[in-house]
């Protein structure tokens, strides 16, 4: 259930995105979802990628700092009110979410959300005991 997320620290300069993206495309790696957080001078670029094995070893043989966590893809029903089901499911729990975003998938009626808990294992049992579907690494990376 657990989904291996790169976590890339880049200054926040003009171009200094592209560099770990040509990286990547290069190395044949695909960007599966990002998503870009910044302050004034670093900003954090996180990614869902086919490789992340590769893609660390690619972008700390390119000098970057890389960090691999643990997050969750959730799927939703794509309707008003499926976000907070979920977030309802986690009521009572104790559970904090640290940060969440989805990203564009085809699937019909649903979406997916990307989580990062603090406790991911803790996360995974209460998602689990409520119903909640969560996407293996297998399903969301397929092609």
């Amino acid at each position: 259930m657990k989904i291996h997320q790169i976590s890339l620290f880049i200054e926040n300069k003009p171009g200094h995105i592209a560099a770990p993206a040509r990286l990547l495309a290069e190395a044949g790696v695909d960007i599966r979802a990002l998503y870009l957080a910044d302050t004034q001078q670093y900003g954090i670029l996180l990614f869902i990628v086919s490789d992340w094995e590769k893609a660390e070893k690619t972008l700390e043989a390119h000098g970057y700092v890389v960090k691999v966590t643990d997050v969750l893809a959730i799927i939703v029903t794509d309707r008003p009110g499926g976000l907070a089901d979920v977030l309802g499911a986690l009521d009572g729990t104790g559970l904090n979410i640290e940060y969440m975003y989805a990203f564009s998938d085809v699937r019909g009626d649903e979406a997916i959300l990307i989580f990062r808990f603090a406790d991911t294992d803790a996360a995974i049992a209460s998602l689990q005991a409520a119903g909640v579907k969560l996407m293996t690494s297998k399903e969301l990376l397929k092609n």
